[in-house]
């Protein structure tokens, strides 16, 4: 699989993407890597490495669009930017999928203007694989739409459920829908509607509503919201997961017996931190497009790339996107 990858994306580019880069290559996680970006300032970084030339090329873009830029008028007035090409590479057939870990919104605006939505998708979302108790679960959206329909969320519930069933091999995956409560009179107007369209269709297993408290418990596989809704819940549970480990710290550090039980624990802690850390996850699926682009975290280091190429690699050879498209056209 070929990786059209955004050279200047992340917060520290393009050292994070190049070492990824090189890494993804060594370890054979996809046939080919294309760093997009200042030919100059990559050849001069990649120089400090040994890979294989025939794997590893350059495409040459003389922009960069910044975290802060305006997401659709940095995509217009910076055609020549390393994450427009990137995406454009990969409409073209020159690669199997494009990643980036700059701005999200930019990399979805650019994403929907190059590829196109799928036909009879009433929008596209952002879908992130979380760790859970168990296993993964795939939750969506988490930050495209910040107001939805039933409607919207009905799809997001089969798009979902495709994405897991063919990314993790698993057929009818559980689907529920996040809501205040479990019962299917619970939530606005929307998510009551919602409730009803998905438990009468057939196209997923969809096993009723769950509740913040149960994100992480592994109890269903899919979870469906609005993008408002998401991206608090995941940015929460983000930050809970930071905080908990720096209230460890501080209180292992007060005294001897703390330092002494935490040695004693440390493979415990090392799996905890492990299972929550970021860059052991490839990054979010834009769905619903007609192609491949996948974003990973602004704070990407080189580990946190490597697996974002990794993901990347394995969304192109799972056929998600084909069968997905296949099931809209047919609607």
């Amino acid at each position: 699989m070929r990786v059209a990858l955004d050279a200047f994306g992340s917060d520290a580019a393009p050292y994070p993407e190049i070492e990824g880069a090189v890494l993804a290559i060594k370890e054979e996680l996809c046939s080919q890597v294309i760093l997009v970006g200042d030919e100059q300032i990559i050849s001069s970084e990649l120089s400090k490495y040994y890979y294989d030339p025939a794997r590893i090329r350059i495409e040459h873009a003389s922009e960069r669009i910044e975290m802060g830029d305006s997401a659709a008028a940095s995509v217009r007035s910076k055609r020549d930017s390393s994450m427009v090409r990137a995406i454009a590479l990969h409409k073209a057939g020159v690669a199997d999928v494009a990643l980036s870990a700059g701005n999200t919104g930019a990399m979805m605006s650019a994403s929907l203007i190059t590829l196109g939505r799928m036909k009879n998708v009433l929008r596209p979302a952002i879908a992130v694989v979380f760790p859970t108790q168990d296993s993964h679960e795939i939750i969506l959206d988490v930050g495209a739409n910040v107001d939805c329909e039933a409607q919207h969320l009905m799809q997001f519930a089969i798009i979902g459920s495709k994405y897991y069933e063919y990314f993790f091999k698993e057929k009818r995956p559980r689907v529920s829908l996040l809501n205040i409560g479990e019962e299917s009179a619970k939530g606005n107007l929307m998510s009551k509607e919602a409730h009803k369209m998905m438990a009468e269709s057939r196209d997923i297993n969809f096993v009723g509503n769950i509740e913040g408290k149960d994100v992480i418990a592994g109890i269903t596989d899919v979870i469906v919201c609005d993008g408002f809704v998401g991206n608090v819940m995941l940015k929460t549970v983000e930050g809970v997961g930071f905080s908990i480990f720096q209230i460890l710290k501080e209180q292992i550090n007060k005294d001897w017996v703390a330092k002494l039980g935490a040695m004693l624990s440390y493979p415990v802690y090392s799996y905890i931190k492990k299972k929550l850390d970021h860059t052991e996850y490839g990054g979010a699926l834009l769905v619903g497009l007609n192609g491949i682009s996948v974003v990973s975290h602004g704070r990407s280091n080189a580990k946190a790339m490597k697996n974002a190429i990794r993901f990347a690699a394995r969304i192109a050879e799972s056929g998600f996107v084909e069968h997905t498209q296949d099931y809209f056209e047919r609607l």
